[in-house]
């Protein structure tokens, strides 16, 4: 039924054939077929993501538009649910703009980054192009830019 409701602005009176369909095709593809019978609150944080992941792709929207959705995961899920997003853009052609703070993993799924300063676009580039001067004017700490297996890595500068 959660993710069903992502369908309230397609759905007259009650739900067709089709968003019905849409919907078993969202549980499908992110793995939640399983716990459709569950209460939300007998899902774990990961679970919980992608439902919201879920209700958001069944509204078939052009533009998915996330804050933080890997905030409070573990390492795993995080992985996960990002896949899972990249995924399902590249397969339904959407674009996804998101928030995050944790820089190396937005160097890793995001195509283009945009940093914001004092509320402000600072700099928005290609992750490979990320330079150490950039990071340091946002973050006021100072980093070093590496390189591993072809995609950057940024560290505070300094020893541990």
């Amino acid at each position: 039924d959660a993710v069903l409701l992502g369908r309230r602005p397609h759905i007259r009176w009650r739900a067709s054939e089709t968003d019905l369909r849409i919907v078993e095709s969202a549980l499908r593809h992110l793995r939640l077929a399983p716990l459709q019978l569950r209460h939300l609150d007998q899902l774990s944080g990961g679970e919980l993501q992608k439902v919201a992941i879920a209700r958001a792709l069944v509204q078939e929207p052009r533009l998915l538009l996330f804050d933080e959705p890997t905030s409070a995961l573990d390492l795993r899920n995080q992985e996960e649910i990002l896949r899972l997003i990249r995924g399902v853009a590249v397969e339904h052609g959407m674009a996804v703009v998101m928030t995050m703070h944790d820089l190396n993993t937005a160097l890793r799924f995001a195509h283009k980054l945009l940093f914001l300063k004092d509320g402000l676009v600072f700099a928005c580039g290609r992750p490979e192009g990320i330079e150490a001067a950039t990071v340091q004017a946002v973050y006021g700490l100072p980093v070093t830019v590496h390189h591993i297996d072809g995609r950057p890595l940024v560290l505070p500068a300094g020893e541990v």
